[in-house]
């Protein structure tokens, strides 16, 4: 096994997996070796983390905190850049093995394509990256012989399904979904659910963006289309099954007929050790899955009349183009007036679909073209958000 130390860059340290991460590599002194911490805002947590994991580098990406975090971090060894321009500069710097790419939405997308075109491995835990700009990010990552290991625990289940299948043809990809907060709700109740219920998830502790992202179902959406890139399988060869008790993160059925399932605790430090040392499996605290505790499993199809967020992304994925990256944008900003109030929980999606509607396509957009989609994407988006009365 491996004993040679990894070198690695946490992009989003503060945010949910970037705290995960920490915690990981702090129960593993031995095995990492920190170069760079990034946050947005969370300062403090920003210089806790740097002088706790001993970081050559971290970056504020607000340069407006700039002063704050450098005199929580005066007399330390690390060295305080701010700004997104200071991320995209370090990723690139040779000596860092593994950059685990955890910013929140489309912010992560230019610290990605450096990293990649620097020949980095990612560990991708930033969903947005493969659904607003799949075909160009996975073809980088051919180009430049830069891995993507997946760290969502659905993503992180079928590549660990994956392993040693020796190139046996995929049959179907089954991934899973707890069904979020609203499983049980009735369809007609959904007008009136608050951002705090939203935000309530029964099994996973995630950022705000991505809980609300899995009680409409659209994270589950964004999954599909992730796992089309991250392992080159069309939509209609992925499904999706509601499993409340998240204890088989997905599935994959083999041409003969055979399933692989990886199963394991909704505890999404697993894949995130798994991604930073993989090949490897290493020691990992927590709770351990008892088959005789749990009892039983059940599986049922998703209803996409009520969470139409789901057929969305499906139709996103087959129509191609910029489709998907334009819909990642909408969802953003109706996410962020739902969680302030300012539309409904079944307003989201409707604001991504009238998004779509008024979104000119483009086929085969460049990196350029995916940038300007986002870009006009949000406008429409704050647009038809601002005519929306409560």
């Amino acid at each position: 096994m491996e004993t040679k130390k990894r070198t690695v860059a946490i992009l989003g340290s503060t945010g949910s997996i970037g705290r995960q991460a920490v915690e990981v590599i702090l129960n593993h002194p031995g095995l990492f070796d920190v170069e760079l911490l990034t946050a947005n805002d969370n300062y403090k947590l920003l210089a806790e983390q740097a002088v706790k994991l001993k970081a050559n580098n971290a970056v504020i990406c607000n340069d407006a905190l700039y002063g704050k975090a450098a005199s929580l971090l005066s007399g330390t060894d690390v060295k305080l850049f701010s700004g997104m321009d200071s991320v995209c500069s370090i990723v690139q710097q040779d000596g860092i093995d593994i950059v685990l790419a955890s910013m929140v939405g489309f912010s992560g997308m230019r610290p990605v394509i450096k990293a990649l075109e620097s020949g980095k491995t990612v560990a991708l835990a930033n969903k947005e990256i493969l659904v607003c700009a799949g075909k160009i990010i996975t073809g980088m990552s051919l180009k430049h012989s830069a891995p993507l290991i997946p760290v969502d625990s659905e993503h992180s289940a079928i590549f660990q399904c994956l392993q040693g299948s020796f190139g046996s043809v995929v049959d179907e990809l089954i991934i899973t979904a707890s069904g979020g907060p609203f499983r049980e709700l009735p369809a007609e109740k959904l007008d009136s659910v608050t951002p705090e219920q939203a935000l309530d998830h029964p099994k996973w502790k995630m950022g705000r963006k991505v809980t609300v992202d899995s009680a409409t179902m659209m994270n589950k959406g964004f999954e599909v289309i992730e796992a089309s890139w991250l392992f080159g399988i069309p939509a209609e060869k992925i499904s999706v099954a509601v499993h409340p008790e998240s204890v088989v993160h997905s599935m994959v059925r083999f041409q003969d007929g055979a399933v692989l399932a990886q199963l394991g605790m909704p505890d999404m430090r697993i894949p995130i050790q798994y991604a930073l040392t993989y090949p490897y499996r290493r020691p990992a605290d927590g709770k351990r899955l008892d088959f005789f505790e749990l009892g039983s499993l059940t599986f049922r199809r998703p209803d996409m009349e009520k969470f139409p967020a789901l057929a969305t992304a499906y139709a996103a994925l087959e129509k191609g183009g910029n489709t998907c990256c334009a819909m990642s944008g909408a969802d953003e900003e109706a996410v962020t007036a739902f969680i302030e109030g300012k539309i409904r929980f079944t307003d989201i999606n409707k604001v991504v679909e009238e998004t779509l509607a008024k979104v000119a396509f483009v086929a085969e957009p460049d990196m350029e073209g995916i940038f300007e989609t986002d870009r006009l994407a949000r406008l429409e988006a704050s647009r038809i958000i601002s005519k929306i009365k409560r």
